[in-house]
């Protein structure tokens, strides 16, 4: 299922910057970057359940903020892009 992931990092102190790049590395192993604090994600159930935790583990609920939208598997017809920053299909292999 494809899953959008948003994030609102406080990186007003020196440890809200290092929560900043954790969150966007782990995010990377999950999807790629679509705008600066936007992932996609490509994800199974056991795999979006571990990622939750491991950003949970990772923000300040009471100074940051995790949104995740998922999309299901059908998703192609519910996201449109407009603009230069085209996206990779998730489902292609990887190849560079």
């Amino acid at each position: 299922m494809l899953v959008v992931i948003t994030y609102d990092v406080c990186t007003i102190t020196n440890s809200g910057q290092k929560r900043l790049r954790k969150v966007a590395k782990v995010c990377q192993n999950y999807g790629q970057r679509v705008q600066n604090s936007v992932f996609e994600c490509f994800v199974d159930a056991t795999q979006l359940a571990s990622l939750k935790i491991k950003l949970e583990n990772i923000i300040n609920p009471k100074e940051d903020s995790l949104r995740f939208y998922q999309l299901g598997n059908s998703y192609k017809n519910k996201v449109s892009h407009i603009g230069v920053k085209s996206s990779l299909d998730l489902e292609d292999p990887l190849i560079f």
